[in-house]
């Protein structure tokens, strides 16, 4: 359990595999900030303008579109090659058929950019039905020509491929769910027939909280943001980064944290001060109190003393508020250790869950 993913996703990933265990991240796919998304986004903006500039004509390619058609290694467009052949093309903006005509017989800008042209060209007037099979064929040639691309410049770990291979199957399902709402709300008459009104609705549609989860194998491992335990129960909880700024996070007030805390708290004669809305984090605090709840037989918590640069890192003040036995160092190292043993709190811990289970 840990208050942001982000900056903890790929660590737990090495430490986890480097174990021989298997994790799994249970968290909300953003689905807007994926490229699939942006990638079909981006066309429905080029068809949305009547005279379109050289940046947004570009995107889709920047995003990796390539020919439906395409049967070779040749898509999508390197990004190099696209930045030599935009800097070819005029600053102006200009119509379709006035990008099509200047791409045509101009050597300094790649080929590709008239298959390109000639795509957009055909693209039909925004139906519901032809909306899906414009952007059906979009995200299933990147599928097919755009991922591979992901997977060659990953890193080991192949976070950027996994999330990219997720955001590829959710846009393909988003983009059957737009053909249905997309032709109720023309029938409502709350949405014009034009490709803007798709890209809005995709918008709206994408950043729907899903009523899932992302895996469906969800074992060994699972990982989770703060905001995402709420009303569950699982045996054991290991909430990591309890560390002063980060959970709860920093505030922007000139008085020191401790005394924020002493004034909440109401301790002494600071007690009498009033404390400011922003101190009282309500939300790390709710999330704190949702992750104690969801721990129906053990909780470990940890934070960690250092930065990756040295820095000094201050215990999170909600620990303050917890009757904790804490690990010995001796234990600690033995754990981190090549022969690995669980401290004796945390085995005697495991030990009464088999006692209580016989």
């Amino acid at each position: 359990m840990v208050r942001d993913l982000d900056n903890y996703e790929e660590p737990l990933y090495r430490a986890s595999v480097h174990y021989g265990l298997t994790p799994v991240f249970w968290v909300q796919l953003r689905v807007t900030q994926t490229r699939p998304f942006a990638l079909i986004e981006s066309v429905c903006d080029v068809l949305a303008s009547d005279n379109p500039s050289r940046e947004i004509l570009c995107r889709p390619l920047e995003h990796r579109w390539a020919s439906p058609s395409a049967t070779s290694s040749e898509w999508p467009i390197d990004p190099k090659t696209i930045q030599v052949s935009m800097q070819a093309l005029p600053d102006e903006s200009r119509t379709l058929s006035e990008w099509h005509d200047g791409f045509e017989g101009n050597p300094e800008i790649d080929e590709r950019f008239v298959t390109y042209a000639e795509w957009l060209g055909d693209c039909p007037e925004p139906a519901p039905e032809a909306v899906t099979n414009v952007l059906t064929d979009v995200v299933e040639t990147y599928e097919e020509l755009g991922l591979p691309v992901t997977k060659e410049n990953d890193s080991p770990s192949l976070i950027e491929t996994e999330r990219d291979a997720r955001g590829t199957v959710r846009v393909k399902t988003l983009v059957q769910q737009l053909r249905h709402k997309y032709a109720d709300r023309l029938d409502e008459g709350t949405l014009d027939r034009s490709w803007s009104s798709v890209a809005e609705l995709s918008q709206l549609i994408a950043t729907q909280r899903p009523g899932r989860r992302e895996h469906s194998n969800a074992r060994a491992i699972d990982i989770l943001e703060a905001n995402d335990i709420w009303l569950l129960n699982v045996p054991y909880v290991l909430a990591v980064g309890l560390i002063d700024g980060e959970w709860p996070q920093q505030t922007e007030s000139v008085v020191p944290p401790e005394l924020q805390e002493a004034i909440l708290r109401g301790d002494g004669r600071v007690g009498t001060l009033a404390p400011r809305t922003a101190w009282t984090t309500g939300r790390d605090r709710d999330q704190f109190d949702d992750t104690l709840r969801a721990a129906g037989n053990g909780l470990i918590v940890t934070r960690h003393t250092e930065s990756t640069s040295g820095e000094e890192r201050r215990p999170s003040p909600l620990l303050d508020h917890l009757d904790t036995d804490l690990v010995p160092s001796d234990e600690r190292r033995q754990l981190m250790s090549e022969e690995r043993e669980l401290p004796n709190d945390v085995r005697a811990m495991l030990n009464h869950e088999e006692t209580n289970s016989e």
